[in-house]
């Protein structure tokens, strides 16, 4: 009786497997929703911080909430570390979040995606930002529909994925 190996899934999984071991630094995106309490905040805040300290690049995008949190942690750590990439334009995010995204190095604008609905716009950042990881860390809601399609995505990508729910 013969059996048949299917190749590509023995490389993903060689792939995934080298991902999760590597010890060196990895380029880690951290994503979820704007609705985060800010107990939750401060735990995503120090998370990025660690990771950060710990030679990781973080990427992200620029809204309130756990990617603000995100921002935080890894500017205190190594600014150096954090590239945000923003649906749209610096001028289409939300005031309270101008401010701080001013003082990324690294920041990535969309202004060609001005015209597109921020739920358009956040879809086509968020595939842009798992493109550039090797590993997605999501903190979302179960009706985050956005953030689990992009969960999807990225599992379909074969890169790591860690998916956290606040409910």
């Amino acid at each position: 009786m013969s059996q048949s190996i299917d190749i590509t899934n023995i490389d993903s999984l060689a792939q995934e497997l080298a991902t999760i071991q590597q010890t060196g630094s990895k380029r880690i995106a951290l994503l979820g929703s704007r609705h985060v309490p800010i107990t939750h905040q401060h735990l995503i805040e120090m998370m990025s911080y660690a990771l950060v300290l710990s030679g990781n690049r973080i990427i992200t995008s620029g809204a309130t909430g756990t990617n603000s949190a995100a921002i935080r942690g890894a500017m205190r750590a190594d600014p150096s570390l954090l590239t945000v990439i923003l649906p749209q334009s610096l001028s289409r995010q939300p005031r309270e979040s101008q401010e701080q995204l001013q003082q990324v190095m690294h920041l990535v604008e969309n202004p060609e995606h001005d015209n597109l609905s921020l739920a358009e716009a956040s879809a086509v950042c968020n595939q842009e930002i798992v493109s550039r990881c090797q590993q997605l860390i999501c903190f979302a809601f179960h009706d985050s529909h956005t953030l689990l399609q992009t969960c999807s995505d990225a599992e379909e990508q074969r890169k790591v994925v860690t998916l956290f729910y606040f409910d």
